[in-house]
């Protein structure tokens, strides 16, 4: 068990997404939270606290009566639970809590400490919240995504559980559970912050991490295949750029291909003095797809990691309004709601994976016109030229689901659009650019499966796989264990899915 404490790494965090593994509260939070609450009970009496005894937003200059304020709370959770579009991924929404109670385990939020632990046992019982993809202009914090959070935490919206949608009440009772104690400021305080984007930045750097690897492999194999010169990945060559993204790259490639019987040196092929041709046969260089792999993916792998610490930080931050600060008896409005960290870095991680996903479209390119790799049929076709098709449709859907992903890469942090009677006169639409990130990985899979397939067929119509290295050669064997080496024609979405759901957890 993993205990909610004073900071959460990014490998815990994606540990409890990922892996399951059930979290508790630990004494010091428990008690931070009620000190933190308490607190902020009797410093409101006779003090004027946004959101506390005040309206909200542009509405903040109405004063709330003392008997009203809880039922305050209530009506902002209610009146904010207006998401459409798809629900959010079972994965996103769990992110989203566990960002939400980290958020609140600091004690900067002033919460009654029913609601951590609450969070804590649908995380640990896997009951999940029904949340949408559209609200949020991410300021303010995810208020309408939160805001269906905030719903199911006082025992109304829904919920997905034992992977059904039910209504939470119900679900409540079957799992004999209480609905959160609202008392102060509990509804802003689940709502005004940034952890739906935060949560879904999370798993979009895990699947980042994962693509970046499977490029890694993917590129080795490629290289393999065509049987490139080594010089390319060297230490030397690498090492004189000074980029630890095209270093690190470099070096995992070095490694993949260490006992490869396909990779050619330079040196015994160029360098010998033998070689009299007047027009080389063989390629001197290959196409930049497969030779500048270091330089084209190491520059993806530092975004993903500058992304990841990012990430971490902010759901080990206190992001809501306004802040309680124990330590020194006061209150501070500001906002650390504002979520342009977020937002930037998955604007950045966008780009860098819609560039990931261009690579393996260029490679899959390479495979399948015979005029430029001269080694394979057209298209890599195993049946009978002419009359069967080999790969040439799934190119096409390749093609379209990168172009998509280059189109979807557009920068929502700088795509503000005043709202709130322009009280939020300036916004980081950071959800949104979660979300779409999410969509680019989700294609980015799609083609690097098209894209393997292709090369399992490649590597079957070489006779090339005793030649491979064991990593590729395990890479390639378990592709095929997914779609067999087929050259009549057959349709291959069920398998190309097949491939995808495989690689999300390769």
């Amino acid at each position: 068990m993993k205990y909610i404490n004073n900071y959460l790494t990014y490998t815990d965090f994606t540990d409890i997404i990922f892996n399951g593994q059930k979290i508790g509260i630990s004494t010091e939070v428990q008690e931070r939270v009620e000190k933190s609450f308490h607190f902020l009970k009797d410093f409101s009496t006779n003090k004027i606290i946004y959101g506390v005894n005040t309206g909200f937003g542009p509405m903040a200059q109405y004063r709330i009566e003392d008997q009203n304020t809880r039922q305050l709370q209530y009506n902002l959770i209610r009146s904010h639970s207006t998401g459409t579009g798809n629900p959010l991924a079972v994965q996103f929404v769990k992110a989203a809590m566990l960002a939400r109670l980290n958020s609140m385990s600091l004690g900067n939020s002033g919460v009654h400490p029913s609601v951590i632990h609450l969070i804590k046992e649908f995380l640990n019982r896997d009951i999940t919240p029904l949340i949408f993809e559209h609200g949020s202009v991410g300021a303010s914090g995810d208020l309408v995504q939160l805001a269906h959070l905030a719903l199911t935490l006082i025992g109304e919206g829904e919920v997905w559980y034992k992977g059904e949608r039910r209504k939470t009440q119900d679900v409540l009772k079957a799992e004999g559970l209480q609905p959160i104690n609202v008392e102060i400021r509990e509804g802003l305080a689940l709502m005004n912050g940034t952890s739906v984007m935060t949560g879904i930045g999370a798993v979009n750097v895990r699947q980042a991490e994962r693509l970046l690897q499977l490029m890694i492999e993917v590129s080795s194999i490629i290289n393999e295949i065509v049987e490139a010169y080594d010089d390319h990945l060297s230490d030397e060559l690498n090492r004189v750029k000074l980029h630890k993204g095209q270093q690190y790259v470099a070096l995992k490639m070095r490694e993949i291909i260490s006992d490869s019987k396909l990779i050619r040196k330079r040196a015994e092929h160029l360098y010998s003095g033998e070689n009299q041709e007047e027009v080389f046969k063989d390629k001197v260089q290959e196409y930049y797809s497969l030779r500048c792999v270091p330089q084209i993916l190491g520059p993806v792998y530092e975004t993903i990691r500058n992304a990841g610490n990012v990430i971490e930080n902010e759901f080990n931050s206190a992001n809501d309004n306004p802040i309680i600060d124990v330590a020194s008896g006061n209150v501070y409005h500001g906002g650390n709601f504002h979520g342009d960290y977020v937002a930037l870095e998955m604007d950045k991680l966008k780009i860098a994976i819609t560039k990931l996903t261009m690579l393996a479209e260029r490679q899959l390119n390479y495979l399948l016109n015979s005029k430029i790799n001269e080694i394979l049929p057209p298209f890599v076709n195993l049946g009978k030229l002419g009359f069967n098709f080999g790969m040439q449709g799934a190119q096409f859907t390749a093609t379209s689901t990168t172009a998509e992903s280059q189109t979807l890469s557009f920068p929502m942090y700088v795509h503000s659009i005043p709202n709130n009677n322009d009280n939020q006169d300036i916004v980081s639409m950071g959800t949104n650019a979660a979300v779409i990130a999410s969509k680019v990985i989700e294609n980015a899979f799609q083609v690097i499966s098209i894209e393997l397939i292709t090369i399992s067929q490649a590597v079957d119509y070489l006779n090339a796989e005793n030649k491979l290295s064991a990593s590729s050669a395990n890479l390639y064997r378990q592709i095929r264990a997914i779609i067999p080496v087929f050259s009549e024609d057959a349709p291959l979405y069920e398998k190309i899915k097949d491939v995808t759901d495989f690689l999300k957890n390769y």
